[in-house]
């Protein structure tokens, strides 16, 4: 669902060569039968830009953790798309199987609850907060962006949880070479203005951008909107005056680098792609369910900011000098480790065992 997903399913792909593995990808809504996957996305987009609330309904009565009785399960849909995963595990000779969406975090555990998904199978849960639908027992180890995340998993599931932080590509993390070509822009464009931009995703979902654009305009800052692939968000931001459209990016390192802050509405891929270049995270706005849950938890952690209304937005922007290099601290700690290398050790762990044979015990 979105880019998200396919951006660091894309990295750790990359890393796996690190490790003398090749990797190959595939996105779990295609396995599903008779189109269901893509009329599933279609559905998803269009409930997320036009109708968030219907959104807000399925993540209560579906994917919510803690208290409310028994929710229904993933695993139904999830099975639907077995037996093509069983074949391409086989056919690509698999040592293991990562998953990073949480259908195929059900599949996977799935298959591997009832023996026949017989290589180990890891979930990188991308996810700030812990949703259950990330959760299931069959799998045999959960990869976290936080210790919370991991504290929850295992204790939902007594499954091997290990935080290693999120997976960034590593121009993010290190000196943009773009960043000044987006400076001399936005100095062309607005001279003086600190540069905030708006993230509303690859879909360009987010709530009132506009009256956000226009909110920061008028308060002297340059509201850089991120539209993705949404032409009438492109259209409509480009009427607001003081405000710049940017449909979609591929200098995102660059971008970033030349910026003052961003405001983030998902807790998702380009909010930790902020953190690893040291850009400043505030929360607005939040889209219903896991993105909500997950700019809260980001706040929680002390990752980020969090603007309740225009007048607290102001004043988080405001605050970033004295408020920012904490945050900035927090967020390099939160870069720990390489999930690719507990995915690589989990692939070798079962490859000694499978040489070893059965254990005469």
């Amino acid at each position: 669902m979105g880019a998200g997903h396919d951006t660091v399913a894309a990295e750790l792909a990359r890393r796996a060569g690190g490790y003398g593995h090749e990797p190959y990808v595939v996105d779990v809504l295609t396995l599903l039968p008779r189109g269901l996957g893509a009329g599933l996305r279609g559905w998803y987009q269009g409930v997320v830009r036009h109708a968030p609330w219907v959104y807000a309904g399925v993540y209560d009565a579906f994917l919510r953790g803690g208290p409310g009785g028994t929710r229904p399960s993933g695993v139904p849909l999830a099975r639907l798309a077995g037996e093509r995963l069983l074949t391409l595990v086989d056919r690509v000779d698999a040592d293991v199987v990562v998953s990073v969406f949480h259908l195929a975090a059900q599949l996977t555990g799935h298959l591997r609850a009832r023996g026949r998904l017989r290589v180990p199978s890891a979930v990188y849960l991308v996810d700030f907060a812990v949703h259950r639908q990330w959760l299931h027992p069959g799998n045999d180890r959960y990869l976290c962006l936080t210790d919370a995340a991991a504290r929850e998993v295992r204790g939902s599931l007594g499954v091997a949880a290990v935080p290693t932080g999120p997976a960034v590509a590593p121009p993010f993390s290190a000196p943009a070479p773009g960043a000044a070509r987006w400076r001399e822009r936005f100095a062309g464009r607005a001279p003086g203005r600190p540069p905030v931009l708006l993230s509303a995703g690859a879909w360009g979902a987010a709530s009132r951008p506009d009256a956000t654009a226009a909110l920061l305009a008028g308060a002297g800052y340059l509201p850089v909107v991120l539209c993705g692939r949404n032409r009438r968000l492109y259209d409509r931001i480009g009427r607001v005056p003081g405000a710049l459209a940017l449909d979609w990016v591929a200098d995102m390192p660059g971008l970033l680098g030349a910026s003052y802050a961003l405001l983030d509405n998902a807790a998702g891929q380009t909010a930790v792609q902020a953190l690893a270049a040291g850009l400043p995270v505030i929360g607005y706005r939040p889209l219903p369910g896991h993105g909500l849950e997950g700019v809260h938890r980001m706040a929680d952690l002390g990752l980020s900011a969090l603007a309740p209304d225009p007048p607290g937005l102001l004043k988080a922007l405001a605050d970033l000098p004295s408020c920012g290099p904490a945050r900035a601290a927090q967020a390099r700690a939160l870069f720990r480790a390489d999930p690719m290398a507990a995915v690589a050790e989990l692939a070798e762990r079962a490859e000694r065992a499978e040489r070893a044979g059965p254990s005469s015990s």
